[in-house]
């Protein structure tokens, strides 16, 4: 998909659908896949276009899919994809959502865009043959954090703690590979456990829009003051979209947007990441019951959902600066964070 090749997805007791990646098309692939193909894209961003129902709207990623009209060319596609365009291409349609009639396909396209870390947005039913054919169960074991194992752990002293262990984990589907830091040695009590997804801004450059980097250095100090506990390091950047989208997200804030509604303008859930593979990596390390140092109730519930028990909600609140003010009041006031 991010090469700009068309693939077609397989669901049970559906015809497969051809696809192609709008943000990585252009004239020439789009003219080789076809010329009576229709638009896919989720139901987040068919809401912001104003292309859905409220009973689509609930939900963000379900799939919608536009019929071709005879004006559809490249740039009228992407500026479809492409929230970021809005405000430069204000005037677009009219388009007519037509019936989904592949739903597990269609909707699995979408996640593994989200996988891919591509906009949500295709081509489909197109006439050129597919590079390759994917199975629904191929992406569903992909996200599935069964499998996920420990691959290796060593010793590795940090700042805030010099009695500290990383251990890392992989899975023959992913190649991200996720790891904890433990710290201090367990005592027979539930450990201090920070769920804390990458951030590539916050964490290694600083960024002052996010809280990530401090709130990152707070949690190993506070795993070493309790005596000890496990920091989980998750392959999830951009609350699950991935580093690409998370930026075009930034972009959609400078137009004026929250961090809630440019996700849902890009197509994709407010939140898409998935806490099943921090309890996984928590049962891997023999920890089924935890004190949670968070101040989101989704992590308690994702935990818990996944069969590890949080015995203690620890609060993980850090002070604002001007430039994450309304990130911080979006959090409380649209994500139910308590802060």
């Amino acid at each position: 998909m991010r090469r700009g090749w068309p693939i077609a997805i397989a669901a049970p007791g559906e015809p497969p659908v051809t696809l192609l990646a709008i943000e990585t098309a252009d004239a020439g692939r789009l003219a080789a896949f076809g010329r009576d193909y229709a638009l896919l894209i989720s139901s987040g961003r068919a809401e912001t276009l104003k292309l859905t129902n409220q009973r689509a709207a609930a939900d963000p990623d379900l799939p919608v899919v536009i019929d071709r009209a005879p004006w559809f060319d490249m740039a009228t596609a992407t500026a479809l994809a492409d929230p970021q365009l809005d405000l430069a291409t204000p005037l677009k349609g009219p388009f007519r959502t037509i019936a989904v009639d592949r739903p597990h396909a269609l909707a699995a396209a979408l996640r593994l865009a989200r996988v891919a870390g591509l906009l949500p947005a295709f081509f489909i039913d197109g006439d050129a043959a597919p590079d390759v054919t994917v199975d629904v169960a191929d992406i569903d074991a992909h996200e599935d954090a069964v499998r996920l194992q420990i691959a290796v752990r060593a010793r590795l002293p940090v700042a805030q703690a010099e009695d500290a262990e990383i251990v890392a984990f992989r899975s023959p589907e992913s190649a991200d590979e996720h790891v904890a830091l433990v710290i201090g040695t367990p005592d027979g009590r539930a450990p201090l456990v920070r769920l804390h997804s990458e951030c590539l801004t916050g964490d290694v450059l600083g960024s002052l829009k996010c809280d990530c980097g401090p709130q990152l250095d707070a949690a190993i100090a506070a795993i070493k003051a309790s005596g000890w506990g496990i920091l989980l390091y998750l392959r999830q950047e951009g609350r699950g979209i991935g580093l690409v989208n998370k930026l075009r997200a930034y972009a959609l804030q400078d137009q004026g947007f929250d961090t809630v509604d440019a996700n849902t303008r890009l197509g994709f859930a407010i939140d898409a990441r998935d806490f099943g593979v921090a309890a996984r990596m928590l049962k891997l390390l023999g920890q089924v019951r935890v004190r949670l140092l968070t101040n989101n109730p989704a992590k308690v519930a994702g935990l818990e959902a996944a069969g590890v028990a949080v015995a203690e909600r620890v609060p993980h609140a850090l002070p604002a600066n001007p430039h994450n003010e309304r990130y911080l009041a979006t959090k409380r006031d649209r994500t139910g964070h308590q802060l």
